[in-house]
């Protein structure tokens, strides 16, 4: 009896190639479900979730036995706080004093910190986030991170003139660290045409948390500037708008300095005139009071000549009235002197 197998075009019998890909997947399957073990191995806990000053603060879990446990303390900046190794013991189970929180100081503030667990062998992380407060009273207080996003631009600007926008981002209060390429990465501009710039990789880091960019506008118009900050989850963001015009202030203040150098020259000018009016009234003011003098001094001198005329015609009259009978007199003598010469002869 001939027996017949199905073959491929390789010449393997089907069943070959069947059981291979079987045993394939069984050990796929066995490889996948080895890892979800491992990963769903390692777990993270606190034993509470806000903590005041002088308490401790207790990392517990499970991993792996005897695997060794990174367990770290991030501050709300995201600056690393403590950093810790542990082995976890021979059932897998580990736990850790972390931190006993001091009293609140600009190096420990109040706020929101997160305790990061890394099982190193299986390279797993996870985080856990806590409130550091000034009560750790059982009053709800929302686990959660305060991030503020300022911007600082000019007000004002001029076409083709760069300028500098600043933006600070911080985290319940404390400068965020981080490459400004991944704090600001979706940042941008709006431009007076409508278009949108992007600003994601324009930004330098002046500090930590302070970040600036140099923009050049080249339209007229109003430009306004989105900025968004994203850390550890949290998003933030700011904007602020600047005008743009076809001269900048400065300029204008230069035109308006150069007016007033103008006007103060022209007003010294008139200054200098008025002076020189003040004393050609006064020149004016002598003038008329010696046109005045004369003018009195010739009136003086015409009364004078009217009391002299008066007196010439009181002498006149005087004089005739001494001369007449003078006359009459001569006359007399002359008419009896020709008589008696007369009566002589």
């Amino acid at each position: 009896m001939l027996v017949c197998s199905r073959t491929n075009i390789y010449g393997y019998p089907a069943i070959m190639i069947g059981l291979k890909l079987l045993f394939g997947l069984v050990l796929f399957f066995v490889f996948i479900g080895g890892s979800f073990v491992k990963a769903y191995g390692f777990e993270l806990y606190t034993d509470a979730q806000v903590y005041s000053e002088g308490q401790p603060l207790l990392v517990y879990g499970k991993a792996l036995p005897t695997e060794p446990i990174i367990i770290r303390l991030f501050a709300p900046d995201g600056t690393i706080k403590q950093f810790n190794q542990i082995t976890a013991d021979s059932n897998g189970d580990f736990n850790q004093i972390l931190i006993r929180w001091p009293n609140a100081t600009t190096n420990y503030a109040y706020g929101t910190y997160s305790v990061e667990g890394i099982d190193t062998k299986q390279g797993i992380s996870i985080r856990a986030d806590v409130k550091f407060a000034p009560s750790s009273s059982l009053t709800p207080i929302p686990i959660q991170r305060n991030l503020i996003t300022t911007v600082y631009a000019p007000q004002t600007a001029a076409v083709n003139q760069t300028f500098r926008v600043f933006v600070q981002v911080t985290s319940d209060g404390l400068l965020v660290t981080g490459s400004p390429s991944k704090v600001l990465a979706t940042s941008h501009v709006h431009l007076p045409s409508g278009d949108v710039i992007d600003l994601s990789n324009s930004f330098q880091t002046l500090h930590t948390g302070l970040f600036y960019t140099d923009f050049t506008p080249t339209q007229e118009g109003t430009y306004v500037f989105h900025i968004i900050a994203y850390d550890q989850g949290t998003i933030s963001q700011g904007s602020t708008a600047t005008q743009v015009l076809k001269q900048s202030i400065e300029g204008i203040s230069n035109q308006i300095i150069k007016l007033n150098t103008i006007l103060d020259a022209t007003s010294d000018e008139l200054g200098k005139l008025k002076t020189e009016i003040q004393g050609f009234g006064n020149v004016l003011n002598t003038s008329q009071n010696s046109v005045t003098q004369a003018n009195e001094n010739m009136n003086k001198s015409v009364s004078s000549m009217s009391e002299s005329v008066k007196n010439l015609e009181a002498a006149s009259g005087q004089f005739n009235s001494l001369f007449l009978p003078v006359v009459a007199l001569i006359a007399v003598i002359i008419a009896l002197q020709i008589t008696i010469l007369a009566r002589r002869r």
